[in-house]
């Protein structure tokens, strides 16, 4: 016999399976999240938060837009811009709202401040992508 045993093996942790109607909530908290920031977590009733959530999110993309920043489309033999396409598109009503108002979606890459503004809008809708996962996490009852 070795003089070295092998540890015992660790268990798998037993995740709780979300019940049929606990899913079609967290979709909905889910698309509401993404509609507009913090409204999926409302919709769990949990108000503070999804207000806290709307003003970090919603004044992230604002000073994306005042900085001059793109609202990425993809463009051809340039692929990571599908990406960025993605991230902002996270923003949900923000960002349709804000390309039906820009004059200029594209930003002012002469500007000092586009890069910034760059980052503000992906962060922006980076951030809402997350709260989506976060108000389906809570719905199905992952989280409390």
């Amino acid at each position: 016999m070795s003089e070295f045993a092998s540890p015992p093996p660790i268990p798998e942790p037993v995740l709780p399976q979300p019940a049929p109607r606990s899913i079609a909530k967290a979709l909905g908290a889910a698309v509401l999240a993404w509609i507009f920031p913090g409204l999926g977590h409302f919709f769990l009733r949990r108000p503070r938060t999804a207000i806290l959530y709307a003003v970090i999110v919603t004044a992230t993309f604002l000073l994306g837009l005042s900085f001059q920043g793109r609202l990425y489309t993809p463009e051809p033999g340039q692929p990571l811009t599908i990406l960025a396409t993605f991230a902002v598109y996270g923003a949900g009503l923000l960002n349709i709202v804000a390309r039906l108002m820009s004059s200029n979606p594209n930003g002012s890459i002469l500007s000092v401040t586009y890069e910034y503004g760059c980052a503000y809008l992906l962060t922006a809708g980076l951030m809402n992508l997350l709260l989506m996962l976060d108000a389906y996490d809570i719905a199905v009852g992952r989280k409390p």
